[in-house]
């Protein structure tokens, strides 16, 4: 996990993913720098319909309800750009298995500055994700951030696209022009019923206090969930999305409330996340996000125990909350390298230990999860994607972790009923299991072949492999 002076989580802004909205943005400046005279508030390529209905919104099969399931998070390279061969191959996966919940920033991650100028709008980018949510039968989320430049006082008509510009928050003097952005945004695709606000408290780290700011991620929270209801009271609104992260048992901010074999939580954040609990407007559902390891890319005591920090912490909210619906908006069971990459597992450990982290979220009370999947813009393969980059024809070809998201998708959505199964005493340091009375998820955790017996049958696994029986 990379770091931040203000973040004491974890980096999900790529240096990489971001040069190329970086390259996109620039046209948008110079045109817009180049529109009046010494620049500034520039409109060209922009629109004042910004709210608008794009295209022809899904029609629900039924009234939204505050849980969406397990899916993914389209990143700055997804696959509604490429060879049209692999984007359809795409779309045509993720329409057999029933779309699956796709989770999409307003700005960043793929979209460009929806609002350059006040009051001016585009949404081109924005628009071809959606359509591609559309196209394949998926659930659309949309997590409002970040914000336009003039609202975090950069210059109207320019964006920045500089690391720590993107997550600087906005203004408290703009927080009722970002809400008027979101309610912007939800006119213009009816068909997204659920949003979360903002991300990760981006921008909300009180310097001086040496903690997070949560008084002003509240208070620009309100401001969104008021907007947001006003354009339709039947839209799901949630956050706070919290980093909660865990540190080391003996660190300053190490929490005596909140700990296990996995470390202990950063008290910093439950205070933050206390505060919001407190004091928010209301709230559909609840996000957080957040990793098995620690804040030192610790293990703690290893790979797969460290996945029941998931467990701890996902009960842990539930009771703050009374019980609200409980989504994971990103969750990591791999520490990252230096680019904040995770590719330094073999394919196997990734996706088994993936597999322990779903099913300790689903323990520890969750409903609803998105896979943040890493895309490459080109080549043919892609540790821990969900499908092979688009940028060639053969491009969108299903990989391990599809398999392994799509189906726990498919088998454990909301409302799953779950039972408990047998398995042998000399098994059950060797495997985790989730089981409902037709299906039984499987995972071996050691890095050899074991004889499992489980739910009365014995069977051959392995090195890691994950494994689904029918009941």
């Amino acid at each position: 996990m990379g770091r931040h002076e203000w973040n004491s989580g974890a980096r999900r802004w790529r240096l990489t993913a971001l040069i190329g909205a970086a390259v996109a943005a620039l046209a948008l400046v110079v045109t817009l720098i180049n529109t009046l005279p010494g620049g500034g508030d520039g409109t060209a390529g922009t629109t004042s319909d910004g709210a608008e209905v794009h295209g022809t919104p899904a029609t629900p099969a039924r009234a939204a309800r505050p849980e969406v399931g397990w899916g993914f998070t389209h990143t700055q390279f997804s696959a509604d750009e490429g060879s049209g061969a692999a984007t359809r191959r795409v779309e045509g996966l993720l329409s057999k298995s029933g779309g699956l919940p796709q989770n999409q920033a307003v700005m960043g991650w793929g979209a460009d500055n929806p609002e350059p100028v006040k009051g001016r709008y585009d949404f081109a980018a924005l628009d071809r994700r959606i359509d591609f949510v559309r196209a394949s039968g998926g659930t659309p989320v949309i997590t409002l951030c970040c914000s336009p430049d003039w609202m975090k006082g950069g210059r109207a008509g320019s964006t920045d696209w500089n690391q720590a510009a993107l997550e600087t928050a906005p203004r408290p003097e703009h927080y009722a022009d970002f809400a008027a952005l979101a309610a912007t945004v939800a006119r213009r695709y009816p068909d997204v019923r659920h949003f979360v606000v903002w991300n990760e408290f981006k921008g909300f780290w009180n310097d001086a206090e040496g903690r997070w700011d949560y008084e002003g991620y509240t208070r620009l929270y309100n401001l969104v969930y008021q907007a947001l209801k006003k354009v339709d009271k039947d839209i799901m609104v949630g956050g706070p999305y919290l980093v909660m992260d865990s540190v080391d048992p003996r660190a300053e901010e190490a929490s005596t409330a909140l700990a296990g074999p996995w470390g202990a939580m950063d008290q910093r954040v439950l205070d933050a996340f206390a505060y919001w609990n407190r004091h928010k407007a209301g709230a559909d559902f609840v996000v957080v996000d957040g990793s098995s390891y620690t804040k030192d890319d610790e293990l703690l005591p290893d790979a797969f125990g460290a996945t029941d920090k998931l467990t701890a912490v996902g009960a842990w909210v539930r009771r703050q909350t009374g019980g609200l619906p409980l989504w994971w908006a990103e969750y990591y069971v791999e520490p990252a390298d230096g680019n904040d990459d995770r590719k330094g597992w073999p394919e196997d450990r990734r996706v088994a230990v993936q597999a322990a982290g779903m099913i300790a979220m689903v323990r520890g009370g969750a409903s609803s999860g998105f896979y943040w999947n890493p895309e490459d813009e080109k080549g043919t393969g892609c540790p821990g994607c969900l499908w092979t980059p688009t940028d060639r024809a053969d491009g969108g070809a299903r990989l391990p972790m599809y398999g392994l998201v799509s189906r726990f998708g498919a088998e454990f959505p909301p409302g799953t009923r779950y039972d408990t199964v047998s398995v042998a005493a000399d098994d059950r340091l060797n495997v985790r299991v989730l089981a409902t009375d037709k299906v039984v998820l499987v995972v071996n955790i050691r890095d050899r072949p074991i004889s499992a017996q489980v739910d009365g049958r014995r069977f051959e696994m392995r090195a890691y492999e994950v494994k689904w029986l029918t009941r």
